[in-house]
């Protein structure tokens, strides 16, 4: 059983930042998913895909997954950058 551990991104939908201080501990697939051959929807009997653990700290984060004998892989949280622009740029 394998994890990764990273940071809530901030939502591109909203400006605001909240929930961005979470840090998330996600199991990876075990078993691909194959169609019913019923509905044709996409499934597996692999139920740990469906759990998401949310943590206050990258730390409490890794100290779970030490604590459960989980490996883990801690994914970077990308810089933030910032487009400064004026309104008076739309006009030159």
């Amino acid at each position: 059983m394998s994890a990764r551990i990273y940071q809530m991104p901030k939502n591109a939908m909203q400006s605001g930042r909240a929930r961005t201080a979470t840090w998330m501990l996600e199991f990876e697939a075990t078993e691909a998913q194959k169609p019913d051959p019923l509905t044709g929807w996409a499934g597996s009997g692999d139920t740990q895909r469906q759990v998401k653990l949310s943590f206050p700290s990258e730390a409490a984060a890794r100290a779970y997954a030490e604590r459960y004998g989980v490996a883990y892989e801690v994914v970077a949280t990308p810089p933030r950058t910032l487009k400064l622009q004026a309104y008076a740029d739309n006009f030159r």
